[in-house]
């Protein structure tokens, strides 16, 4: 079996987000009820900030729901009936598996190979779109997150960076972009302003601080599975 069909397996039977197995609970994966009707494993993602596994509050949602490169990634209250927030796993596995693929650089694999990774597609009511929530370019200080195409090597892989904020982890953990250059602190997912009271916000990726001791709350993510609450 191919890496690429070993991904593929993973992902469709046990996804490690943040070192958890999902083993026995994909069928009942989604964002909207549709999203798992084809097999998807469907995940939401959340802010410490903001959240909670048993109320994510907001969530990773695609703006408008427009399925196009370009499109942002914001954080939006969370819905069981919106499908811009319909988000699935096609690829998850170690950080070394997707060096083999060619999907992340010999730098990246040298500090992270042990730790898991993941690309995340949109896949509104359940049907992939081939774009991945992502960076448009190599990582930089304040660059948007973004709709790419899920061949791009590097800006399409989020590692599952528990090792920059153990204490935490494995509920919330920081995520960082596999095309980071900095590994002192390295390019993560962060949230600026509140949306409760600051419409749509795009989720950037800004230099971890505080890692590994004290990482705040608007650079931990945390993983839902399951209709959204």
């Amino acid at each position: 079996m191919s890496v690429k069909n070993k991904l593929l397996t993973a992902a469709a039977t046990l996804t490690v987000v943040g070192g958890v197995s999902m083993a026995g609970t994909l069928s009942a994966s989604a964002a909207t009820p549709q999203c798992s009707q084809s097999g998807n494993t469907c995940i939401e993602i959340f802010s410490k900030e903001f959240g909670t596994p048993a109320h994510p509050g907001f969530v990773e949602t695609v703006f408008l729901g427009i399925p196009a490169a370009g499109v942002p990634t914001i954080l939006h209250r969370a819905s069981s009936t919106d499908p811009a927030e319909d988000l699935i796993v096609p690829l998850a596995g170690t950080v070394s598996t997707f060096y083999k693929l060619g999907m992340v650089s010999a730098a990246v694999n040298s500090h992270y190979g042990s730790e898991h990774a993941a690309q995340i597609e949109y896949a509104p009511l359940g049907v992939p779109t081939g774009l991945c929530a992502a960076l448009a370019t190599t990582a930089y200080q304040n660059e948007g997150l973004t709709l790419q195409p899920c061949s791009t090597p590097g800006t399409t892989v989020w590692i599952i960076d528990t090792a920059d904020s153990p204490a935490t982890a494995p509920t919330y953990f920081p995520i960082v972009n596999g095309s980071t250059t900095d590994f002192t602190h390295p390019f993560g997912m962060t949230i600026q302003g509140d949306p409760a009271h600051k419409p749509f916000p795009q989720i950037k990726v800004r230099h971890l601080t505080g890692n590994p001791a004290d990482v705040p709350d608007r650079q931990l993510w945390g993983r839902d599975f399951g209709v959204v609450k």
